[in-house]
């Protein structure tokens, strides 16, 4: 492998460059950290462009046999410095890439005979989106779709958060109108959690086709959704704090799905 030692080696300062959403948008590239991860995008059939590895933190991977499904033409040693330099979290296992983005549309999805699937609308922490991936790859959800964005599937913290799984799991993002008529085309029943909502979730009946419409934690959903969804529900709360973390609040409903389907 080459040895880059420089941090004002090129490829170096483009991988700081490609923090930002723009970067990442111009150049059709993104950034994975962690050899658990990258297994999971290489599994997943992402088109990894360039790896770099730091031996001494890679020695202690749970994961080493990830480097043998790599062409030794795109793999970089770099020193101890280089990769603090690059990595995005603490703890890291000493091995980041750069692979190109999917395209993530709703025609992409594949949906088993009783779908259930997530609908995020305008969620902004990739924190937060990160945390939702997980507790759909663990629920196995259908897909999670993702309307009018206000972060990207591939903003470092939203896959860090993930721990991968938005490779492991189906992922569109469109407009929220397009997700309407998406449900439509399905006979996707929707339902949208509403603090509001005259019904609670577990009286909700989520063994048929359905989709839970999830909103951000300071405004919940637009009118829009609260008017196209067929349904809204909401999850008690009896503390002096009325609203839960949107993670949170979707695992809630979501794990309710899978009792409901006897998973």
């Amino acid at each position: 492998m080459e040895l880059i030692s420089s941090l004002q080696n090129a490829r170096i300062k483009n991988i700081v460059k490609l923090s930002k959403s723009k970067e990442r948008r111009e150049q059709q590239l993104f950034v994975i950290e962690g050899a658990r991860e990258l297994s999971l995008a290489i599994s997943g059939g992402y088109n990894v462009k360039s790896v770099f590895v730091c031996p001494a933190l890679f020695a202690s991977t749970d994961y080493p046999d990830v480097l043998d499904t790599i062409a030794d033409s795109i793999k970089y040693e770099v020193t101890d410095s280089v990769f603090s330099k690059i990595a995005y979290r603490e703890g890291s296992d000493g091995i980041l890439a750069l692979a190109t983005p999917k395209s993530h549309t709703l025609d992409d999805i594949k949906l088993s005979d009783n779908p259930f699937v997530i609908i995020l609308e305008s969620i902004e922490k990739p924190g937060n989106l990160g945390a939702i991936l997980r507790t759909a790859d663990a629920a196995a959800v259908d897909a999670v779709i993702v309307c009018d964005p206000l972060t990207d599937l591939y903003n470092p913290n939203a896959i860090r958060s993930s721990v991968g799984c938005l490779f492991t799991v189906q992922t569109a993002v469109c407009t929220s109108g397009e997700a309407v008529d998406w449900l439509k085309r399905n006979s996707i029943k929707s339902y949208a959690a509403e603090l509001n909502a005259s019904d609670w979730y577990q009286d909700a009946d989520f063994r048929q086709p359905s989709a839970i419409v999830m909103g951000t934690e300071a405004d919940g959903l637009t009118g829009f959704w609260l008017e196209k969804a067929n349904a809204r529900v909401k999850i008690p709360m009896r503390g002096y704090i009325d609203s839960l973390n949107v993670s949170v609040s979707t695992a809630v409903l979501t794990f309710e799905a899978m009792r409901q389907r006897g998973f």
